[in-house]
């Protein structure tokens, strides 16, 4: 059974654009290997980080979205972990929710306000 997934990885900044298209050609690789499908890769490009990262301000970020059985999600963030090159990554399991028909709502009631206690004057 296949599941959707989602990894965002950051690249070293110092990368040239041809180590970085082979970088990313490599998990893809790696990933179909492992039998992922419907892979999509989206190059976000060179950001600035939200902090220091291995002494690095800046990072490359990719997306991958993919479908792939479950158990290919380790040796993918394993290499990921021994590799230089990837300064940080996160793998996301995407939920895709089945089209069901609406529901019809019963109608619920309605909360009516308590009245409100007016003073009543006292005179002695």
């Amino acid at each position: 059974m296949t599941t959707s997934y989602e990894t965002m990885y950051i690249l070293r900044p110092d990368l040239g654009d041809e180590q970085a298209e082979q970088a990313i050609a490599k998990y893809q690789n790696l990933l179909r290997d492992q039998g992922a499908e419907d892979i999509q890769i989206q190059n976000r490009g060179k950001r600035r980080l939200a902090y220091e990262i291995k002494k690095h301000r800046d990072g490359i970020y990719i997306q991958l979205n993919y479908s792939a059985p479950a158990t290919a999600i380790a040796p993918f963030e394993r290499a990921m972990r021994l590799s230089e090159e990837v300064i940080r990554y996160l793998t996301v399991k995407q939920e895709i929710g089945e089209e069901k028909p609406p529901k019809e709502e019963k109608e619920k009631p309605t909360k009516v306000a308590a009245p409100v206690p007016v003073p009543v004057p006292v005179s002695v």
